[in-house]
């Protein structure tokens, strides 16, 4: 095996690899020269890679301390990934999670979810976000958004008013009600790394992408620290 290869996050056979390589150099080719930062292109690259949709070579927006921050939390070992549906949960490849001993969270079916969501006429996402806050899984997570507008509205308020502190935030929202304003309002946000894509596009598998190439990232830095 190639010594550049990451052996736990990357296609498990030879054929996989090779397609995987051979799409990102198309991806490399096609995109032309860009603006982002040599650790930043990596995960916006995956992301293209995703959907075929190279719109995020621009759409996609970074703090200033996103890669390194989400580097730091998954070297770390052990950190929670707080996702607002089931779809980034299941997504995830559990192996890689394994590899750094990441759990993940979504509240958005549970029953006091609900009940609590109904009772004060907000959305089961605001109240998952709430939930995870309450049993201390923001403060030093990595938290994933794909879905939900207001859950990420949602984790701006817990940041300014309650003082949660995630490592990352990836707020990837598709839609059309609040969706690109509520990464416009993350992205307002100074003390708490982000990752967003700016406008109506986004989704579940775009922050599974982005994850994914930290990932990587981080098991390169571990190969090549050994």
């Amino acid at each position: 095996m190639n010594q550049n290869t990451n052996v736990v996050t990357e296609q498990l056979t030879a054929a996989g690899r090779a397609i995987e390589h051979d799409s990102f150099a198309i991806i490399d080719a096609e995109a032309g020269p860009h603006r982002y930062a040599e650790d930043q292109w990596p995960v916006v690259r995956r992301m293209i890679h995703a959907n075929a949709d190279f719109e995020f070579n621009g759409l996609t927006d970074f703090h200033p301390a996103a890669v390194e921050a989400g580097l730091a939390a998954i070297l770390k070992g052990g950190t929670p990934i707080v996702a607002d549906v089931e779809m980034i949960c299941v997504g995830l490849s559990a192996t890689r999670l394994k590899h750094f001993g990441i759990t993940t969270h979504q509240f958005i079916s549970d029953a006091d979810v609900i009940a609590q969501a109904q009772a004060e006429d907000t959305t089961r996402a605001v109240q998952a976000m709430r939930k995870a806050h309450r049993q201390g899984l923001l403060d030093g997570a990595i938290v994933g958004i794909g879905n939900a507008p207001t859950a990420l509205i949602e984790v701006v308020r817990l940041i300014k008013e309650e003082g949660a502190r995630p490592a990352l935030v990836i707020g990837m929202p598709v839609g059309f009600v609040s969706a690109a304003e509520s990464k416009d309002l993350m992205a307002e946000v100074a003390d708490v790394p982000w990752i967003v894509i700016r406008g109506r596009k986004g989704g579940s598998t775009l922050v599974v992408a982005a994850i994914h190439a930290l990932l990587g990232i981080a098991e390169a830095r571990q190969r090549n620290a050994a």
